[in-house]
C-alpha cells in the first residue's frame, strides 16, 4: 500500500490515459500497438526456429524424446531463472524499455549461433542464452502494456498485443516451410533469415516504443523500493499469491507445444516436410480469439476465462488420447490449443496487473511468470522421461490426469462463482 501523487504518472503518459479530440479515450494505447509490432516481428523470427527445431533435433540430430524433453525444457523454462532479475532491473528508475531492448537483442544474437551448434551441450547453451533474453524482456514488456492501459480495458489491451504477437507466430512457420522447400541447406537458411528478422524487431523497439519514465522522474510518496525482496514480498498479497499458485499448478501439467505437434504427427502420419505447418493452426486460433477473449475477461472476469482456457487444453489431451484419426482431428486439436493460449496468456497478466503496484509492476508480473515457466520446465522433463520409459500414450495419459487434478485445485483457489470485476489498481 502506498499513497500516490501526481508525480507517479509516467513521463510518456500511458497513451490510453490521453483523451482524443472527441473527448473519448482510445480503447487501446499507441504504446500497445508499437509493442505489438515489435512482438509480431520478433515472433516471425522465433517461430521460424520453433517450427523446425523439434524435427531438427529428433530427426536431424537423432535425439531421444528424453534428450528433446531436456532441451525443450531449457528452451521454455530457463527464462524463469532470469525473469525476476529482469523485472527488478526494469522497475529500478522505471527503465522498462532499456531492459526489454537488452532482452530482445540477446535473443536476436543467438539465432546465428544455431548454425554452428551441432551437439546437445552447445545447442543447450545457445537455447539457454536465447531464453535468458526472453526472460529479461517479457516482464518489462508486459509492464509497459499494463501501465499504458486503463484497468477497465486491460484485458483488451493484452488481447490486442497477443493477437499481433500471434500474427508473427502465424507467419513464422509458414516462412520456415517455404524456406525448407526452396533452400538446399534448409535449416541453415531458416536460422539465418530468423536472425535478420529479429534484428528488425530490435530496431522497431528502439525507434517507436516510448520509455515508461523520464530520467529523474520522482517516485510516488511512500512507494515501495524496487528490490527482489519487495517482489517476493508481493506473495503476502492474497490475490497475487493465489494467481501465482494457480499458474504454477497448471504449468506442471502443461505439455509443451512441440510435444503436442509431435504427438499429432504420430497420430496422423504427417510427413516431415509438412510438420512445420502444424503450429499455424494453433497460431490462427490464437489470433482470432485473443481479442474477443480479452474483452470477455474484462466483462465477466479474467479468472473465469483463464480456467476455461485450461479446460480447452484438457480437451486437447483427451482428443489426442482417443483412437479417433478422422480428418477433423488436427483442426479440432489445433483450434482448442490456440483457444487455450488466447484464454490464458495475456489474461493472466491482465489479472495480475490489478494486484501489483505500478512501482513493482514488472517485478510482480515476473514473479508469476517465473513460477509458471519453472513448472512448465519440470513438465517438459517429466513428459520426455515418461515418453522414453513408457511410450507416448502412457505419458499423455499421465499428463491428462495431472491437468485434471491441477485444474480442480485451481478452481478451488479461484472459484468462478461471482463476476470478477475488471482488474483494479491497489488503493492509492
Amino acid at each position: 500500500m502506498y499513497v500516490a501523487d501526481s508525480r507517479s504518472t509516467p513521463a510518456t503518459p500511458a497513451p490510453a490515459a490521453r483523451s482524443t479530440r472527441s473527448g473519448r479515450r482510445p480503447a487501446v494505447a499507441p504504446t500497445v500497438f508499437a509493442l505489438g509490432t515489435v512482438s509480431l516481428i520478433t515472433d516471425v523470427s522465433s517461430e521460424m526456429v520453433t517450427a523446425v527445431l523439434p524435427l531438427y533435433l529428433v530427426a536431424g540430430l537423432g535425439l531421444s524424446p528424453l534428450g528433446f524433453g531436456l532441451l525443450d525444457g531449457v528452451y521454455n523454462g530457463f527464462s524463469a531463472l532470469v525473469r525476476l532479475v529482469g523485472g527488478h532491473l526494469a522497475d529500478r528508475d522505471g527503465r522498462h524499455k532499456t531492459v526489454a531492448v537488452l532482452g530482445y537483442g540477446l535473443s536476436a544474437l543467438c539465432k546465428p549461433l544455431l548454425l554452428v551448434a551441432g551437439s546437445l551441450p552447445l545447442i543447450g547453451a545457445v537455447l539457454a542464452a536465447d531464453r535468458t533474453g526472453k526472460g529479461l524482456r517479457t516482464a518489462p514488456r508486459d509492464a509497459l502494456i499494463s501501465l499504458a492501459s486503463p484497468a477497465e480495458s486491460r484485458g483488451r489491451a493484452f488481447g490486442v498485443h497477443r493477437a499481433m504477437d500471434t500474427a508473427g507466430a502465424l507467419i513464422g512457420p509458414l516462412l520456415a516451410f517455404l524456406i525448407l522447400r526452396q533452400a538446399v541447406d534448409g535449416y541453415d537458411a531458416v536460422f539465418t533469415v530468423s536472425f535478420c528478422v529479429a534484428a528488425v524487431g530490435v530496431l522497431v523497439l528502439l525507434l517507436f516504443v516510448p520509455s515508461s519514465r523520464r530520467p529523474g522522474t520522482d517516485k510516488p510518496t511512500g512507494a515501495p523500493r524496487a528490490s527482489l525482496k519487495a517482489a517476493i514480498a508481493l506473495l503476502r498479497v492474497s490475490e497475487v499469491r493465489r494467481l501465482a499458485l494457480c499458474a504454477l499448478l497448471l504449468g506442471l501439467a502443461t505439455v509443451s507445444d512441440s510435444f503436442v505437434y509431435l504427438l499429432l504427427q504420430r497420430r496422423l502420419g504427417v510427413s516431415d516436410r509438412w510438420f512445420a505447418l502444424l503450429p499455424l493452426g494453433t497460431a490462427a486460433a490464437f489470433l482470432l480469439l485473443a481479442v474477443p477473449l480479452g474483452r470477455l475477461a474484462d466483462r465477466v472476469g479474467s479468472r473465469r476465462v483463464f480456467l476455461g482456457g485450461h479446460a480447452a487444453l484438457l480437451l486437447v489431451y483427451v482428443a489426442l488420447l482417443s483412437g479417433w484419426r478422422g480428418t477433423a482431428l488436427p483442426y479440432l486439436v489445433l483450434a482448442l490449443h490456440g483457444a487455450f493460449y488466447a484464454a490464458t496468456d495475456g489474461v493472466l497478466m491482465a489479472a495480475a496487473s490489478g494486484s501489483v503496484p505500478p512501482e513493482l509492476r514488472s517485478s510482480g508480473l515476473a514473479l508469476i511468470q517465473s513460477g509458471q515457466a519453472l513448472a512448465r520446465f519440470c513438465c517438459s522433463l517429466g513428459f520426455g522421461a515418461a515418453w522414453t520409459a513408457w511410450g507416448d500414450r502412457s505419458a499423455l495419459g499421465s499428463a491428462t490426469a495431472a491437468l485434471a487434478v491441477c485444474a480442480a485445485a485451481a478452481f478451488a483457489l479461484l472459484p468462478p462463482t461471482a463476476r470478477d470485476t475488471a482488474p483494479k489498481e491497489r488503493p492509492a
